[in-house]
C-alpha cells in the first residue's frame, strides 16, 4: 500500500532524530510520498534540506502562503521565484487568499495569487491552493485565470457540495485531510458524495491532527486514519482509496 501526503509541513521538525523517527512511522504506515510546501522565504531551506535528507519521500513546492503576503509581499515574491528557478519542484504553493486572520493585504493576496498562477502556467506545473473563508475571492481568480493550463489541488477542501462540484468543474483535486473525521464538521458528508477519482489525501500536519489524535500535534503517519475514514464513507478498503488516491497525485504531480 502507498500513501501519498499531497501537503504536509513536516519540515517545521527540525530535531534530526525525531525527522528520522517521523520519516520511519510514515514508512511502516504506508505513508511513502510526501509532498512539502514552503510558506514564506525562510522556509524554503527547511523544505529543501527535507528533500535532499530523503530524497525517494519527499518532493518540494514553493510559493507565498496567503498569511506571509505582508507589505513586503513582492521582495518574498522575488526570493520564492528565485527557488523555483534552482530547485526541482513539483507545484506552486501554497497559495491563495486567507481573510480568516486578516484583510488588510486582501488585494495584496489577489495579486499574489495571480502572479503564482502565472508561474505555475508558464512552467508547466499545478498549484496547490490555500483557502480560508475566501472561496468566492479564490474562486473568481481560478474562473478568471482558467485554461487547460490551471490545474492543481484544493488544499484543506471543507467547503460544502456545491463548493466541491464548482472546484471539479475547473480541473481541480480536492485535498482531504483531518478534519473528515471530525464528529461534527460535515465534510464526511460532502466526501461520500464525491467519487474518489477527484479526491487526493493530506495531513497539513502538524495542524488538523485526525481523530483518534486530535489536540495533538499532526504528523503524515497519521494518514493513515484519513484514508481509512475515507474507504468506510465510501464502503471500500483502504488499500484501494491509497492506490486510486496517489494515482491523482501522479497525474497531477507527475512523478
Amino acid at each position: 500500500m502507498v500513501l501519498t501526503d499531497t501537503h504536509t509541513h513536516q519540515y517545521y521538525e527540525t530535531d534530526s532524530v525525531k525527522k528520522d523517527e517521523v520519516i520511519q512511522r510514515c514508512i511502516s504506515n504506508g505513508v511513502s510520498r510526501l509532498f512539502l510546501p514552503n510558506v514564506d522565504s525562510s522556509s524554503i531551506a527547511q523544505v529543501m534540506d527535507m528533500v535532499n535528507r530523503y530524497p525517494q519521500n519527499c518532493f518540494a513546492m514553493m510559493g507565498l502562503h496567503p498569511c506571509d503576503v505582508k507589505a513586503n509581499w513582492e521582495e518574498e515574491l522575488e526570493v520564492i521565484y528565485a527557488a523555483l528557478q534552482q530547485n526541482k519542484v513539483y507545484a506552486v504553493g501554497e497559495i491563495g487568499i486567507d481573510l480568516y486572520w486578516d484583510k488588510t493585504f486582501i488585494s495584496e493576496q489577489q495579486e499574489a495569487f495571480r502572479q503564482q498562477i502565472g508561474w505555475a502556467k508558464a512552467a508547466g506545473l499545478p498549484i496547490n491552493i490555500h483557502c480560508r473563508n475566501a472561496f468566492d475571492e479564490v474562486y473568481e481568480v481560478l474562473t478568471e485565470q482558467h485554461d487547460d493550463k490551471l490545474r492543481g489541488i484544493f488544499h484543506c477542501f471543507s467547503g460544502t457540495l456545491e463548493h466541491a462540484n464548482k472546484i471539479i468543474d475547473l480541473d481541480f483535486k480536492l485535498g482531504i485531510g483531518g478534519v473528515v473525521t471530525y464528529k461534527n464538521a460535515g465534510l464526511d458528508k460532502v466526501v461520500e458524495q464525491i467519487d474518489l477519482k477527484h479526491v487526493v489525501l493530506e495531513t497539513d500536519s502538524p495542524y488538523l491532527t485526525p481523530v483518534p489524535f486530535r489536540g495533538k500535534p499532526n504528523e503524515s503517519s497519521y494518514l493513515v486514519h484519513v484514508a481509512q475514514k475515507v474507504a468506510d464513507l465510501h464502503r471500500t478498503s483502504i488499500e484501494a482509496v491509497a492506490e486510486i488516491t496517489t494515482e491523482n497525485s501522479k497525474t497531477i504531480f507527475g512523478v
